[in-house]
C-alpha cells in the first residue's frame, strides 16, 4: 500500500486530509511540524507528502530542502498545501522541490486532481 505523510500543524487539517487519502487507498502518517516530518522520513520514506508551509518549530520550506538532501530524498512527490496564493509563493516551493500545490481550503475533487497530476493515482 502507498504511504502519505501528511505534516500540518492543524489537527482538523490533518484529519481531513487523512479521510481523503485513505478513501484514495493511501497508508497516513501523520506530523504536526516539520521537525517530526523528518524524523518520520528518515525512518522510512513516505510515497507521498502532504505538506503545509506555514509552521512552527520547522516550516514547510525548510522540511522540504531537508528532505531533498537526504539519501531518496528525491523520490518522494510533494503536494504542499498553503493559504498564499501569491505567484512568488507558489515558485518558491515549486522551486524548492514541491511538485505541486494545492490552496486550503481544499476537497477530495482537488486532492484527487493533483495527485494524479504528479502520477500518485
Amino acid at each position: 500500500m502507498r504511504t502519505c505523510l501528511v505534516v500540518d500543524d492543524s489537527s482538523v487539517i490533518r484529519k481531513v486530509a487523512r479521510r481523503i487519502l485513505e478513501g484514495l487507498d493511501f497508508q497516513i502518517i501523520e506530523a504536526e511540524d516539520g521537525e517530526k516530518a523528518l524524523e518520520a522520513c528518515k525512518r522510512n520514506l513516505p510515497d507521498a507528502i502532504l505538506l503545509d508551509w506555514n509552521m512552527p518549530i520547522m516550516d514547510g520550506y525548510e522540511f522540504l530542502g531537508n528532505l531533498r538532501r537526504m539519501p531518496g530524498g528525491d523520490a518522494p512527490k510533494v503536494v504542499f498545501c498553503t493559504t498564499e496564493n501569491d505567484v512568488a509563493h507558489i515558485a518558491r516551493a515549486l522551486h524548492a522541490g514541491a511538485n505541486e500545490y494545492i490552496m486550503k481550503p481544499f476537497d477530495k475533487d482537488i486532492v484527487t486532481a493533483k495527485f494524479q497530476e504528479v502520477g500518485l493515482i
